[in-house]
């Protein structure tokens, strides 16, 4: 039985209104109780270590104990990432330029660091480019990002005190990436992007743990599904999208609203040597950091990493459309890592 102690901290962690919003969402999915739901909530969290999402997202609320103990949930994810990843190599490795430093020859592309830049550096990075990224050094799901078209500057001073202004904190600029025509015609106005997990067991080796393609949609230019992103699992067999697309709402979706592509059986170019670029990748990142989430585009010739993100997201693979048998990747990792429960 879970210490009660432990319930009590659980619960006082807990925002209210969004725990009764998302039973709420529960109960007109499966016509539990709210009441029973609440305490089914807790008891998760204290057995599994699932938030109240956790609960929603992956429809704990309609499956028994033996089901539910094979997802990685929150709280599961984040002991993966304190086992696997040194706090120190992690701090930096959310800098874009430390990854541009480190991982470079597996970008294949033109990245700048903004730090200790001149204006003489800037104009040898524009010579051969009309438009180009500016990211912030850290961030996620997309923010801050922008896509600058050298030709709206008047000079290249113009543009220089634009990109190392201080009111826009950007990192590093990036050379425009073409990706594969295939992989365009899912959504044309975004760099669709595969996010591939690896992990580097106890003896060394890299596995890949699950890829997932990602795309843009509703005029962005992200492919986030926090800006209207959707996102497909691939099958590693045979290199093609497996079942129906979600976003950050969890709408399921089977074909893509801008392009009208389907999802299912459409085939990814390049995933074999793409998962042999991350294990790659992984590899020069160990034994400091063992577990990651990759974000790789395919280009015509093959892939390249975009970035990398020691926080991998847990919730891709295991959403209820792509578990029919309720069997997560807990089971996978525990295999992989000894002496997690």
């Amino acid at each position: 039985m879970p210490n009660l102690k432990h319930l009590a901290h659980i619960a006082s962690g807990v925002s209210l209104s969004k725990f009764l919003g998302v039973l709420d969402q529960c109960q007109q999915k499966c016509g539990r109780s709210k009441s029973v739901m609440f305490v089914d909530v807790l008891l998760c969290s204290a057995l599994y270590g699932a938030g109240y999402y956790d609960y929603s997202i992956f429809g704990l609320y309609s499956m028994n104990h033996a089901h539910r103990n094979t997802f990685v949930t929150r709280m599961r994810n984040k002991r993966l990432v304190e086992r696997l990843n040194d706090p120190a190599v992690s701090a930096k490795f959310e800098f874009k330029s430390e990854q541009a430093r480190r991982l470079g020859k597996f970008m294949r592309r033109d990245i700048t660091p903004v730090s200790g830049l001149d204006v003489e550096g800037l104009r040898r990075f524009v010579a051969d480019k009309d438009i180009f990224f500016a990211k912030p050094d850290e961030g996620f799901s997309g923010k801050g990002i922008e896509k600058i078209k050298v030709a709206d500057f008047a000079t290249i001073d113009d543009l220089f005190t634009y990109v190392t202004g201080p009111d826009k904190d950007f990192g590093v600029l990036e050379e425009l990436i073409v990706q594969h025509p295939d992989v365009a015609a899912l959504y044309p106005l975004a760099i669709n992007t595969i996010r591939i997990v690896t992990l580097v067991d106890d003896a060394g080796a890299a596995h890949v743990i699950y890829s997932t393609q990602k795309m843009g949609d509703k005029g962005k230019f992200v492919d986030n599904l926090e800006n209207d992103g959707l996102a497909v699992p691939i099958d590693a067999t045979t290199g093609k999208m497996r079942g129906v697309a979600h976003t950050s709402r969890l709408e399921v979706l089977d074909r893509h609203p801008y392009t009208g592509v389907l999802f299912d059986g459409y085939p990814i170019p390049y995933l074999a040597q793409a998962h042999e670029l991350v294990k790659q990748a992984a590899l020069e990142m160990a034994p400091g950091m063992r577990y990651i989430g990759w974000d790789v585009c395919i280009m015509p010739d093959g892939p390249a990493i975009v970035e990398g993100n020691d926080w991998p997201g847990y919730d891709f693979w295991q959403l209820p459309e792509h578990t029919p048998d309720q069997i997560g990747l807990w089971p996978l990792y525990r295999a992989l890592v000894p002496g997690l429960k």
